[in-house]
């Protein structure tokens, strides 16, 4: 490996792992610049297994022999070595998880092409919380779904907070951004998908109904936490499907929701 050791005074190039706790910083600039952290070992080898290569990686020396192995086909990417001081100094926390790898962010595939021949997908409009995203995509690899789409304004699945919570799954399920709603309804129709929102609505069918004459080809779309899905979303839907809840709870947390109707609407 290509081990280069830090000191307090040789941080200014390391942009890519600088105050990595600013969400609003992050959001912008890892997209902007081409890039996502994975953080873990774990993390770093689904990351490679999926193809993704990266472009350096931070940790204490410790973790050295954790990701040797992982960067035997990536001999001149650089290793930064620090203590546990100079590392939280940079990044802004202490690093519990081991190593830090910056990878280059994957070109996101065309979205016709992402669902063409799936039978179960999962579209997320508007969700902003991290750990929502990840723990979906998590719900999504466990239980069947072949894709994800995200709305324009949903929160980054590349995330750090969204790699971690996703187990990594993030890094296994395709996904890609969708267009605004005209075009991706067009898209969908165009490959037979059947789009049923999750959402409280006086005409929804309860999601055992649903599911007692699903389609061949379903997309469960899920809506932001606070307001849940928009009217556009909700104008582009061929269904409204429920949860029955009890005890007076309307809802369930998105990501919950998500896991119950992946579980009942799975392809048998």
């Amino acid at each position: 490996m290509r081990v280069i050791p830090l000191g307090p005074d040789g941080l200014d190039e390391l942009t890519d792992y600088a105050r990595l706790t600013d969400v609003a910083l992050r959001k912008v600039s890892e997209p902007a610049g081409g890039l996502y952290i994975a953080e873990s070992s774990k993390v770093i080898a689904r990351a490679i297994a999926a193809g993704h290569v990266p472009r350096s990686v931070l940790l204490s020396e410790k973790w050295l022999p954790d990701v040797e192995p992982l960067l035997a086909d990536f001999p001149d990417v650089p290793v930064y070595v620090g203590d546990s001081d100079t590392l939280e100094a940079l990044t802004g926390f202490q690093m519990h998880r081991g190593a830090l790898a910056a990878m280059h962010r994957p070109e996101l595939p065309d979205m016709a092409d992402l669902i063409r021949g799936a039978r179960r997908i999962v579209i997320l409009e508007d969700i902003v919380d991290h750990t929502n995203v990840g723990a979906i995509f998590r719900a999504v690899a466990g239980l069947g779904a072949e894709a994800v789409l995200i709305s324009p304004r949903c929160a980054d699945p590349l995330y750090r907070r969204s790699v971690r919570v996703s187990m990594g799954t993030v890094l296994q399920v395709p996904w890609t951004r969708m267009p605004e709603w005209d075009d991706a309804r067009e898209i969908l129709s165009a490959e037979g998908f059947h789009v049923a929102a999750l959402a409280l609505d006086e005409n929804a069918v309860t999601l055992d109904e649903f599911s007692a004459s699903v389609p061949e080809r379903v997309a469960i779309m899920l809506g932001s936490e606070g307001d849940g899905l928009s009217r556009s979303a909700l104008h582009h839907a061929d269904s409204t499907v429920i949860i029955p809840m009890l005890h007076g709870v309307d809802s369930l947390n998105v990501a919950a929701a998500s896991a119950v109707a992946l579980w009942e609407l799975r392809a048998r």
